[in-house]
């Protein structure tokens, strides 16, 4: 596998106009956490626990965002470190196509982790050889795409960011339309509640918002 600049691919990626490209708004955990939820005990949720998280999740996707990958499909390999305190890694995984999402599709990635910028970097491949040099096809469901989560602020008031590029001819609305309606969502993402319930076990309830 030829060696790949994670972070500088998806730049390129999303600098191209013809890509379909989204960007969440950054979410203050904190925040949310005090306006929507209640908690068993006192909790400040802290950016070393959200890079934490994204470092387990990016192993383990089917573990924290189980509403797309499918359970016991996520696979990873290839680990390597390099001398700038980078580690990557291959992963494949079965998950619901963003438009129609009661199928799923085999979406292969190559993943960088940088502890540094703690961000961690996925690009979509079309093809890769699995642990046992077979070669392994993306499917042919949806367009490719490179996603970037990363940590943002401070130790006390963490933010979390999200953006992805889908390698399109074009523009696809649906798309982007798709995600506005993951941008307008007041609860934080099932990663976090997860992370918050299961690594940290406090008990999370949401509060009505009726």
């Amino acid at each position: 596998m030829k060696l790949l600049n994670h972070e500088a691919e998806f730049e390129r990626a999303w600098a191209d106009r013809s890509n379909t490209r989204f960007e969440l708004p950054p979410i203050d955990v904190n925040r949310v956490l005090a306006e929507h939820y209640r908690t068993s005990e006192p909790l400040t949720f802290t950016r070393t626990m959200l890079w934490d998280m994204e470092v387990r999740k990016a192993w383990r996707p089917d573990r924290y965002i189980p509403s797309v990958v499918r359970e016991g499909s996520a696979h990873a390999w290839g680990r390597s470190s390099a001398a700038d305190g980078t580690e990557s890694f291959v992963r494949s995984s079965q998950q619901r196509l963003w438009l129609e999402p009661v199928e799923y599709g085999l979406v292969l990635e190559q993943v960088c982790l940088n502890p540094t910028q703690q961000k961690v970097s996925f690009i979509g491949a079309a093809e890769l050889a699995d642990r046992d040099s077979n070669l392994l096809h993306a499917g042919a469901g949806q367009p490719l795409f490179h996603v970037e989560h990363s940590v943002d602020g401070d130790e006390s008031q963490p933010l979390n960011r999200w953006r992805i590029a889908h390698l399109t001819d074009r523009l696809e609305h649906r798309l982007t339309e798709r995600f506005t309606l993951m941008a307008n969502d007041v609860w934080l993402p099932e990663f976090i509640e997860i992370y918050i319930r299961s690594d940290l076990d406090i008990k999370l309830t949401r509060r009505d918002i009726s």
